[in-house]
């Protein structure tokens, strides 16, 4: 663990790009999906069976957990499933399975594997906490608690010496960042209504996030409701209030982002290490907090508030559709070759302009998310200022790339 013993900081990884930008960036652990049966089985991003293997080498080099997602709704027509996911996992050396299910709880228990519990569960009490520390050694609390709720219960854990099946105490797990849903941690059935696609089943369409009219059945007066998005909600944001989710006694600070692009993955893991490692040291303040807030503002938000962890009764809407973000990114090309004596990385320009000067971001399934400004550029073997579209271009580089990686401009929003 990085040097903050206190915390495991937890990132999303949706592919290999992320999961490596998790790695590179602090990570303690990491938690992904694998095709079905996870709450992100629709996204664009998921890995396949066959993956676990590299995700449990890659992340054993560093020391960091795995945690497979199995938290849907099970059918009886997804046991057999179940079973094959789990026996992979624990084939694989994977860490634990994250579930809700009775069913994949008791079969990962019977197969030796550690299990954690998730926030669909809705933990929010001693006793319910110690009900589940039969079966598991880590528990994800309900979103809708409080700091001072959280804390109740990890004093008590303590007090009690509550132990999981591994014979530790009881770990505390909250999400400390990333999106939230409208629904009590995240059981919704409005996607299932309209759209019959079940965000229970990892298949959410995320209609709540629209815009809509409100109409008064008795007089047929309608309103739209244009100046807030009242079912989707804001990004949650600990950090500025980091130091006292440490006070509270959490031993997991999870980042929710599963579906996000491996830049966001980087960004927000690399802040997050960051904070946590100032706490550890007693060197968090006001000043770093405003420097890391402007840093996580550069990636994918939809605006930040505190969620309910400082006693907030009422959740805070977005006032526009998607992201609130300082940046973004523009896509220009691909990797083609790179000379490790030199350290220069050669691209193929396929859209748009890079110039010296510009911020860049390359990513790849082994090179992650890196971020690095163009200080000097070789054009079709010549010095120049500038690359457009059809040209070969070298970038003095850090780091290592490969062919096919992507190449991104990164240029300022709206909202800059």
């Amino acid at each position: 663990m990085s040097a903050n013993q206190n915390i495991e900081l937890m990132a999303p990884a949706g592919n290999f790009e992320s999961l490596q930008a998790a790695i590179d960036n602090g990570a303690d652990s990491v938690y992904f999906g694998v095709e079905q049966l996870n709450m992100r089985a629709r996204a664009s991003m998921n890995f396949v069976l066959d993956d676990l293997p590299e995700i449990a080498k890659r992340c054993s080099v560093k020391n960091i957990r795995t945690y497979l997602t199995l938290n849907t709704i099970i059918y009886d027509h997804d046991l057999s499933i179940v079973k094959t996911l789990v026996n992979k996992a624990k084939a694989a050396n994977i860490s634990a399975i994250i579930a809700m299910d009775q069913a994949v709880i008791a079969y990962a228990r019977s197969a030796g594997m550690e299990v954690h519990i998730s926030t669909q569960i809705n933990i929010t009490n001693i006793e319910t906490a110690k009900f589940y520390a039969l079966f598991a050694d880590t528990i994800v609390l309900s979103r809708e608690l409080s700091l001072r709720q959280i804390k109740k219960i990890t004093t008590q854990i303590a007090l009690e010496e509550i132990k999981g099946p591994s014979g530790k105490l009881l770990e505390v797990e909250i999400f400390g960042h990333g999106a939230l849903c409208m629904a009590v941690s995240g059981k919704c059935y409005m996607s299932l209504h309209s759209h019959n696609s079940s965000a229970n089943r990892g298949a959410c369409k995320q209609n709540c996030r629209k815009k809509y009219t409100v109409v008064d059945q008795e007089t047929g007066f309608e309103m739209e409701l244009d100046n807030e998005y009242i079912m989707s909600p804001k990004d949650l944001c600990t950090l500025e209030f980091l130091d006292q989710v440490v006070d509270a006694g959490v031993k997991v600070l999870k980042i929710e982002g599963r579906g996000r692009a491996p830049e966001y993955v980087a960004k927000v893991i690399k802040t997050y290490r960051e904070a946590l490692n100032a706490i550890a040291s007693n060197s968090f303040n006001q000043k770093k907090v405003t420097l890391w807030m402007t840093e996580l503002k550069k990636v994918y938000n939809r605006g930040f508030w505190d969620g309910y962890y400082l006693g907030q009764k009422l959740g805070e809407w977005s006032e526009t559709s998607g992201s609130h973000a300082t940046q973004k990114k523009v896509y220009l090309g691909k990797g083609v070759h790179y000379f490790p004596k030199a350290k220069i990385g050669e691209f193929k320009i396929e859209a748009y302009d890079i110039t010296v000067g510009d911020s860049i971001l390359i990513t790849g399934p082994t090179t992650g998310a890196q971020e690095v400004e163009v200080n000097e550029l070789f054009v079709n073997d010549a010095k120049g200022t500038a690359a457009t579209k059809g040209d070969l271009c070298t970038i003095k580089l850090p780091f290592r790339i490969r062919a096919n990686d992507k190449l991104y401009k990164i240029v300022k929003t709206e909202f800059a």
